[in-house]
C-alpha cells in the first residue's frame, strides 16, 4: 500500500469552521471568553452537532481569528496531499453575529491567500432553517468577492428549499454555482428537491439516493458527483458504523463518488486519514483509492490546467505500485 498522504487530492466538501485545530480552538475560546469543553460530546443526531458547531463559531470574533484558522487550514490540507480545495464557509451568519457582514469573509480570504500552500475556491453556505433574507446576504457576498464561486444550502433537510427558489435562479443568472447538502439526513424527496428546485450541480453527501432505484439511475446517467463523507456520517449518527456505510453500494450502482471529510475536527480524520479509514474498512487497493482521487478532480470546479496536472500526478503516484 502506498502513502495516501502523498496521493494528490481534491477536497470538495469541508466546512472551514470544522477544521480548527484543537489547540487553536482552546486558545481562541480563552481569548474571547468562550468556555470550550475539554471533551467533544457524543452526538445523537444532527441537531446535537449543530449546537456544538454554534459553540465553535462563537470562538471566532476578531479578524485575526478568521485569518488564523484559514492559514492553518492551508497548512493542514497541504500535509494531507490536498492540492485543490473547495472550502465551505458560513460567512453571512458570522457577519450578522458580529455586526460586520464583510469582515469574516474578507479575513478568511486574507488568511487563505497568506496560507498559499494549496489552490482553493470558496463556497458560502446557508442553513435551510434560516431566513431568505440572510440567504440573500450570502448571495450578495458571493457576488461581491471574486474568490467565491458557489453558494449552497446546508442544515437539516426537513426545511424545504422552495422558499429560496427565486434566489437560486438569481445566482445561476449571475454565474454563481449551486452546491447543496442533500440526501444526508433525508431521503429521495430531498434529493429531488435539491435537483429540481435547488438546481444543485453535485450532491453534498447524497448517500440516501440508494433508497430510490429510479433516482439512482437518474443521478448516474446525469453524471452528478456525490460528495461522500463517511466518517462524518458515522460521527453524526446517520450511519451505524464505517463498515456499514453504503459507500461500496454507491460504487456498485455506478455513481460518481468523491471522498471528503466534511467536519474533520469533529471526526478526527483529515483527508488522508479519511482515505485510510475507507481503504482499511473496505479492503480497497491503491488503484481504487486513486480512482477516488480522480473522481474528486473531475467533479471539481478547478481550472482545466489544475485538473490536468492533478490527474497526471495521481497517475504518477500509482505507477510504482502498478509496475511492481
Amino acid at each position: 500500500m502506498r502513502d495516501l498522504a502523498a496521493l494528490p487530492k481534491a477536497h470538495l466538501h469541508v466546512h472551514l469552521e470544522s477544521t480548527i485545530r484543537p489547540g487553536t480552538l482552546r486558545e481562541l475560546g480563552a481569548a474571547n471568553g468562550v468556555d470550550v469543553p475539554a471533551e467533544q460530546p457524543v452526538f445523537d443526531g444532527f441537531r446535537a452537532f449543530a449546537d456544538y458547531n454554534a459553540l465553535i463559531r462563537s470562538c471566532l470574533q476578531q479578524p485575526e481569528d478568521f485569518e488564523r484558522i484559514a492559514r492553518e487550514y492551508c497548512a493542514d490540507e497541504a500535509a494531507q496531499g490536498t492540492r485543490y480545495a473547495e472550502i465551505t464557509f458560513t460567512a453571512a451568519a458570522h457577519g450578522e453575529r458580529l455586526g460586520d457582514l464583510d469582515m469574516p469573509l474578507a479575513s478568511v480570504l486574507k488568511g487563505l491567500k497568506d496560507g498559499g500552500e494549496i489552490e482553493w475556491r470558496l463556497l458560502l453556505d446557508h442553513s435551510r432553517r434560516r431566513s431568505v433574507e440572510r440567504a440573500e446576504r450570502t448571495l450578495d457576498l458571493a457576488l461581491k468577492y471574486d474568490d467565491v464561486f458557489a453558494i449552497g444550502m446546508a442544515g437539516e433537510e426537513n426545511h424545504s428549499l422552495r422558499p429560496f427558489a427565486a434566489l437560486f435562479e438569481k445566482a445561476r443568472a449571475a454565474g454563481i454555482h449551486l452546491l447543496h447538502h442533500t440526501g444526508e439526513d433525508a431521503g429521495p424527496d430531498s434529493i429531488r428537491e435539491a435537483l429540481e428546485v435547488g438546481r444543485t450541480e453535485r450532491l453534498g453527501h447524497g448517500i440516501r439516493v440508494l433508497d430510490d432505484p429510479e433516482l439512482t439511475a437518474e443521478v448516474r446517467d446525469r453524471g452528478l458527483a456525490l460528495e461522500v463523507c463517511p466518517s462524518s456520517n458515522v460521527t453524526l449518527g446517520l450511519v451505524p458504523s464505517l463498515p456499514e456505510h453504503p459507500l461500496p453500494r454507491l460504487l456498485d450502482a455506478g455513481l460518481r463518488v468523491t471522498l471528503n471529510t466534511d467536519v474533520p475536527s469533529v471526526t478526527g480524520a483529515q483527508l488522508a486519514g479519511e482515505y485510510a479509514r475507507v481503504q482499511q474498512a473496505f479492503g480497497y487497493d491503491d488503484a481504487v483509492m486513486a480512482d477516488f482521487a480522480r473522481a474528486g478532480v473531475h467533479a471539481s470546479f478547478a481550472p482545466e490546467a489544475t485538473k490536468t496536472h492533478l490527474l497526471r500526478d495521481i497517475d504518477a503516484w500509482l505507477t510504482p505500485a502498478a509496475s511492481g
